[in-house]
């Protein structure tokens, strides 16, 4: 199950990401380098963003109520946007804030090398540390993401996937490990240098990298809660699988609709033959929709309209929506 490859992976970076971020705060109090504390906070943002992962995870698994009929499967994509606002602001923002902060002390201050003559090379140590931990969780999130990818390229199937965790974590890890570079960058450049602005110029580039990150994950999150359809693949199965009774004539027309990750709401209309028996046509539906369930087992929710096809037919104008009290 995806769903299950993908808690495993978010678990993974929970756990390498609060392990990186206590070192890093360590290593920050002592030696000071603005990379790292930007470095910390970007650990302990994504520490944050894989419990809302988690959270959204088991929220959506709660059962469907009057209220909301078709249960809460697209709170996963809605607490996935949530990551994506805090990792741009708690992550980005604060790192750029922190590289002006930075920026703005050796101006006033320029004879401040900004390396601390006993901890120097304490950074180093941790940020090398943190890219091995990095990598564990992102091979995991790899191997987890193979496991359902297919022959996909990586760039569709971030765009494409309809269960947020994994592209999330992805993304989340890609950024750690080149957050990682530019941080090593710039603390080791300001200790061989003893010249500061290299350690701002690698807390900009964590800043303006976790701010891209975010917004891509903002615009493919967005994407799902607004509401997406099967994949074309999903769509042929389902339409193939439509036309196997004997009674159906037809698709006129099919639509499908995401209401979790693996959830999906499929609503067609079908051709039938004039003059069919009302017991006829209730088997005919019985037997798609057993038809479509074992060609797409996500279809979940299948809504299915007979109607005899006209070519000449024009569908009726909708009325216009009558404004008033309550509306």
């Amino acid at each position: 199950m995806a769903a299950d490859g993908g808690t495993r992976a978010v678990v993974a970076a929970l756990l390498a990401n609060l392990g990186i971020a206590v070192t890093k705060f360590v290593a920050y109090l002592l030696a000071r380098n603005s990379s790292m504390l930007a470095e910390a906070i970007h650990s302990l943002a994504d520490s944050g963003n894989q419990v809302l992962l988690l959270l959204g995870g088991r929220r959506s698994r709660r059962a469907a109520t009057p209220q909301h009929p078709f249960g809460y499967g697209r709170e996963r994509y809605l607490y996935s946007f949530v990551v994506s606002i805090v990792l741009f602001s708690v992550g980005g923002l604060f790192a750029l804030y922190e590289a002006y902060h930075k920026w703005h002390h050796i101006q006033e201050h320029p004879d401040d090398t900004g390396v601390d003559p006993t901890w120097w090379w304490l950074p180093l140590v941790v940020l090398a540390i943190a890219m091995v931990l990095e990598s564990f969780s992102f091979r995991t999130a790899i191997a987890e993401s193979n496991k359902i990818r297919g022959g996909v390229p990586w760039v569709a199937f971030v765009r494409r996937a309809k269960a947020p965790e994994l592209p999330v974590v992805l993304l989340e890890d890609f950024a750690a490990l080149l957050g990682l570079a530019f941080a090593f960058l710039g603390v080791g450049l300001n200790v061989l240098t003893e010249n500061p602005l290299w350690d701002v110029l690698g807390t900009t580039m964590i800043g303006l990298l976790l701010v891209a990150v975010a917004i891509v994950l903002a615009l493919e999150t967005k994407s799902l809660l607004l509401g997406e359809s099967a994949t074309q693949e999903a769509q042929a199965r389902i339409a193939t699988a439509l036309t196997e009774p004997t009674g159906v004539e037809r698709v006129i027309h099919l639509k499908t609709l995401h209401l979790g990750p693996e959830e999906l709401l499929v609503a067609a209309k079908f051709a039938v033959a004039p003059g069919v028996s009302a017991a006829d046509l209730a088997a005919t539906i019985d037997e798609a929709e057993q038809a479509i369930r074992a060609a797409e087992p996500t279809a979940r929710v299948i809504y299915l309209e007979p109607d005899i096809y006209r070519a000449d037919h024009q569908p009726t104008a909708r009325p216009t929506p009558v404004s008033g009290p309550g509306h």
